[in-house]
């Protein structure tokens, strides 16, 4: 790929509990996103920890094929890196023991970032941190679980710009032993809509003393980090949205926080061999060839994003069940076409708008957690893995 010189920066290391990273980058949990697969493809640009699929506490412990599954990581993948949801201390710190015990992970985070209304409604994700006890019980639960494996957290601001929560639920994850806290710059109620407010993040880093502060959002490009660590102070960066499509993004990051500062700037035939490792390592990891294909087609608008591809053939990709078919279509494609510079650049994925979060009945009456919301709670921990 050719490459473009930007601005320098100084290049931080990170050191989560044990685990010391050459860059401070993290690739955020998304469903259906991070999976073997795919954290496989992004390693192979860059450097960095890349977190699984969030995977539910109780479907671990009961050891459902599907929740097996995605713990599961390839050889090549080190360190291991699972991210937990749950809303029961007794049900994560259980599901945090059976990962140290059977050594399936080097570092376990925690999910109280999720804005999906399924998981709200029931009191979980971004919605739990409101219930200030419950929070610090479930992480001090886990951190003494997982021993020497680092435990982390991810969370966003709050539920909306009237109930926010990152400092307060920041410190009390500091105090409850957690390694690092990760802070997705908006709102539950924002969803993924506007711009995150890294101003929070920079607050967020000053209220914490003790262990890393890591920054999320709205991290489009190398340049996009470095920037958020300038402005904000925060010791690393996570990011989401801005890979889907472009894995060398992890190579942009590592160049820029090394201070090579390069830039990857893919013909369309370098994407097309992106776009077909991808489908091959998801053959692997699924180990049924029509499966991975099928779950290859919500990549294509991604990988293709700007490049002069047309409606049919991008349509046929997102059709083809098989490697051979994919094969064929992308030798359809012109090669040399080069990299069509902003077309290819900015947001991508879900954005929506912004929207009333969807919570337990009375859950914003008080901070503390009352009777009547655990039975919701106890629902949220039957949430399925991934989801």
């Amino acid at each position: 790929m050719s490459t473009v010189s930007t601005v320098t920066a100084p290049a931080p290391a990170l050191r989560i509990g044990n685990l010391d990273l050459s860059v401070p980058v993290v690739l955020a949990p998304m469903a259906g996103i991070t999976n073997t697969a795919f954290r496989r493809l992004c390693r192979e640009y860059g450097a960095g920890l890349y977190v699984s699929e969030m995977i539910t506490s109780r479907a671990l412990i009961e050891r459902t094929p599907e929740s097996m599954r995605l713990i599961r990581h390839h050889e090549s993948e080190t360190p291991r890196s699972i991210q937990l949801y749950g809303v029961d201390p007794k049900t994560v710190a259980e599901a945090v023991t059976m990962l140290v015990a059977e050594d399936r992970a080097d570092h376990i985070d925690l999910n109280f970032g999720c804005p999906v209304p399924k998981v709200t409604r029931k009191g979980g994700g971004a919605a739990l941190p409101w219930k200030l006890g419950l929070f610090r019980d479930i992480v001090e639960r886990a951190a003494r679980a997982a021993g020497s494996i680092p435990l982390t957290v991810k969370m966003r601001t709050g539920i909306d710009a009237d109930h926010l929560t990152y400092l307060e639920a920041g410190r009390a994850a500091e105090g409850a032993g957690a390694a690092s806290i990760a802070l997705h710059a908006r709102t539950a109620a924002e969803f993924y809509s506007g711009t995150a407010d890294w101003a929070t993040i920079a607050k967020l880093k000053d209220a914490i003393t003790s262990v890393p502060v890591l920054g999320n959002g709205d991290i489009w490009s190398a340049q996009d980090a470095l920037r958020m660590v300038e402005q904000t102070g925060c010791d690393g960066v996570v990011v989401g949205r801005g890979c889907l499509g472009r894995p060398w993004l992890f190579g942009d990051l590592a160049a820029a926080f090394q201070g090579a500062e390069l830039k990857a700037e893919p013909t369309l035939g370098e994407v097309a061999q992106a776009f077909r490792r991808h489908a091959e390592l998801l053959v692997e990891f699924f180990d049924d060839e029509v499966r991975a294909c099928r779950d290859i087609r919500k990549h294509v608008a991604w990988y293709f994003k700007g490049y002069a591809v047309g409606g049919e053939l991008r349509a046929a990709l997102a059709m083809a069940s098989s490697l051979q078919e994919i094969d064929d279509l992308l030798g359809q494609l012109d090669a040399a076409q080069p990299y069509p510079g902003d077309a290819a650049e900015g947001q991508r994925g879900r954005a929506g708008t912004p929207k009333t979060p969807s919570l337990p009945e009375r859950w914003l009456d008080s901070r503390e957690l009352q009777e009547a919301h655990r039975a919701e709670l106890t629902e949220a921990e039957l949430s399925t893995s991934g989801g």
